[in-house]
């Protein structure tokens, strides 16, 4: 996903489960994701990686959470949400002292996860919060807005975020059960052709009319191309 200001986030945990579900909801959402087993693996990506947020859990074998967390912050400035399946009120007072910025009980549920990292990066990392660059395009999150070459696109609400998946998802083929799914949502019950109906859409608004920017993958799905 090229981007001029990219935000990274580091997942550590044990369980196997947690960090695919993390991993795959993030990168759904625009971040760049790396993981990590155990505490031991988890300073070494840190190291190398660079995160601006890492989602670290208490309870792990050889390094804790808490250990973990202390040495990430001597290294560089880092947000870090905490998760523990306990919610023993001297846990996260622990782990708030040793530096962690905030906690959050297993299970949870991922939107509040996404929400708690949004406020992380206001506070924390406001410089983030601007454009993300593809090609000729800019999506500018916060006024919920698309330019191409530096002019805004008259986008309804439904084409910008079919749009921006489109644009994140630069060079991957994806199928319209999954464009209904990220864009309309998995309770929607309407008709798959509507996907067709928005893409003859943005291909007007883009000037695509040789579809060599969005191309229709037969028997696959939708592709943006940008380079």
């Amino acid at each position: 996903m090229p981007q001029d200001k990219g935000i990274k986030v580091l997942l550590v945990d044990d369980e196997p489960n947690i960090l695919q579900f993390l991993e795959m909801g993030l990168k759904n959402e625009g971040y760049q994701v790396r993981t990590a087993n155990d505490g031991a693996e988890g300073l070494s990506v840190f190291r190398d990686f660079c995160p601006h947020i890492v989602i670290l859990d208490v309870m792990m074998p050889q390094l804790d959470g808490f250990e973990v967390c202390r040495r990430m912050k001597q290294i560089q400035p880092v947000a870090v949400i905490m998760l523990t399946a306990k919610e023993e009120p001297e846990d996260r007072v622990r782990g708030l002292t040793i530096g962690a910025d905030d906690y959050m009980p297993k299970p949870f549920s991922f939107e509040e996860l996404l929400a708690r990292i949004h406020a992380r990066i206001r506070n924390q990392f406001p410089n983030l919060l601007e454009e993300v660059a593809a090609g000729p395009f800019r999506i500018d999150d916060r006024r919920k807005e698309i330019r191409m070459n530096n002019q805004p696109l008259e986008l309804s609400p439904t084409e910008y975020d079919l749009l921006r998946l489109l644009l994140l998802e630069n060079g991957y083929v994806l199928s319209k059960s999954v464009i209904l799914d990220r864009v309309w949502g998995y309770d929607f019950g309407g008709e798959e052709n509507i996907v067709e109906v928005y893409i003859r859409s943005l291909r007007e608004k883009i000037g695509d009319r040789e579809h060599q920017r969005i191309r229709t993958i037969r028997g696959a799905g939708y592709r943006m191309d940008l380079a």
